[in-house]
C-alpha cells in the first residue's frame, strides 16, 4: 500500500499529494525534490502568478507550510528507503542503467 500525505488541492479541485516520496498532483508524479524559490530560475514569474509561493515541485508552487508538510513526507519516505536492502540494490540498478545510457548502451 503506498504512503500517501495529503498536502493541498489546487483551486481547479486537484489533489497535490506526497506518495512513496513522490509530490503527485491529481495522482501523477509532478516532482521528487523541491526548489526554494529563490533558486528557481522563473522565480520573478512565479512571484506575480502566485504571491505566497515559496517553493516550486515541478509545475506545483507551494506556501512554506504546504512546503514543510511535503518535505517532511518525502524525508520520512528516503529514511524508510535508505535503509532497505532491496531499494540499494533498486538504487544500484538505477545508476548503472543510466550510465549505461550515458554511454550509448540501449
Amino acid at each position: 500500500m503506498a504512503a500517501t500525505t495529503y498536502v493541498k488541492t489546487t483551486q481547479d479541485g486537484r489533489l497535490v499529494e506526497v506518495i512513496d516520496g513522490q509530490l503527485c498532483l491529481g495522482g501523477q508524479p509532478e516532482a521528487d525534490t523541491l526548489v526554494p524559490l529563490i533558486e528557481h530560475p522563473n522565480r520573478q514569474a512565479i512571484q506575480k502568478a502566485v504571491p505566497g509561493a515559496t517553493h516550486m515541485a515541478g509545475r506545483v508552487p507551494l506556501r512554506h507550510d504546504e512546503a514543510a508538510i511535503a518535505q517532511g513526507a518525502m524525508d520520512t519516505t528516503r529514511r524508510a528507503f535508505v535503509n532497505d536492502p532491496v531499494a540499494i540494490a533498486e538504487r544500484f540498478r538505477k545508476v548503472i542503467w543510466a550510465k549505461a545510457q550515458a554511454e550509448g548502451v540501449e
